[in-house]
């Protein structure tokens, strides 16, 4: 599965209440590729509020047996 991330710096981004924090991965807000319009959106608006090193990435998830 591959789903949408956004990281600034070396931590990743979760929305809650219209508001933008610095989180760690287990925390981030992730999106499907169909909402990439409003990940793009994020991203502006990260970039407004000077957050640093703003970018999109791509979490691949895979599943194996234990």
């Amino acid at each position: 599965m591959e789903l949408l991330i956004i990281k600034s710096g070396q931590d990743y981004i979760r929305f809650k209440d219209e508001t933008y924090l610095l989180v760690k991965l287990e925390k981030a807000s992730v999106f499907h590729f169909d909402q990439m319009e409003l990940v793009r959106t994020h991203e502006a608006r990260l970039k407004e509020k000077e957050f640093k090193a703003v970018c999109i990435k791509k979490l691949v998830l895979t599943e194996k047996d234990l």
